[in-house]
């Protein structure tokens, strides 16, 4: 019946396009559209497209606002096509920076007791592994690509038994008077000494876990100090 009434109307419609140039546009498109309500009913309604419209409109500011609020927060270390880069410190002032960075070495009892009793067969671990964190800070440059080959001023390495869950814990302290932070020097210290603790201790046990490597502060540089609650 659809059928029938459309192959009705439209020839009809073809043929008062064609015979009607002495009306004008305006009075042509309404009985059109009156014939096509004849065959398909009535236009369904507006209002979904306007909420879509006025949703669209709402939400656009917002979108514009998150954009600018992200560009607002870049990766120093990421190029403007993406690209990984060093970044250029030549422009920035020199300042005294320091950084404190800290792990800790899970040993299990058995084998605190041993490096309590410093019966581990590689000798002192406590103080080989302080050597090699100072060694690591150190060589920071090498191991991480992206940062900066700078002159330290100070490295300290601690580390101290904890008997409360039989555990190594080790602090690392870097400083430098330059254009850039220390924070990478301060933690490779502390990750080094915590790999030391478990290449020394590795024939004993090889359950020991390295966890919580984190920085603990920071000051100097246009960002200012830094102190994890």
């Amino acid at each position: 019946m659809f059928l029938r009434r459309l192959a009705i109307s439209l020839p009809h419609s073809r043929r008062f396009l064609s015979s009607s140039s002495n009306h004008d546009l305006t009075s042509s498109i309404m009985e059109l559209n009156k014939e096509m309500e004849s065959v398909f009913g009535e236009p369904p309604s507006n209002c979904l497209a306007s909420s879509v419209s006025n949703d669209f409109t709402a939400q656009e500011p917002h979108a514009v606002s998150q954009k600018e609020g992200e560009s607002g927060i870049g990766l120093t270390h990421v190029g403007t096509t993406g690209e990984a880069q060093m970044v250029d410190v030549s422009v920035k002032e020199s300042s005294k920076r320091t950084a404190i960075a800290s792990c800790k070495v899970i040993l299990g009892k058995k084998v605190f007791d041993l490096v309590l009793a410093n019966q581990i067969a590689k000798g002192d671990v406590l103080s080989v592994a302080k050597i090699a964190g100072i060694t690591g800070a150190k060589q920071t440059s090498n191991l991480i690509p992206l940062c900066h080959n700078i002159t330290l001023t100070n490295v300290r390495v601690d580390l101290i038994l904890n008997p409360e869950d039989w555990s190594v814990d080790v602090e690392g302290e870097a400083a430098s008077s330059g254009k850039t932070g220390v924070e990478m020097e301060a933690m490779t210290a502390v990750s080094v000494a915590g790999l030391t603790v478990y290449d020394m201790c590795k024939a004993a046990s090889k359950d020991i876990q390295i966890t919580n490597v984190r920085l603990e502060s920071k000051t100097g540089g246009k960002s200012g100090d830094w102190f994890r609650k």
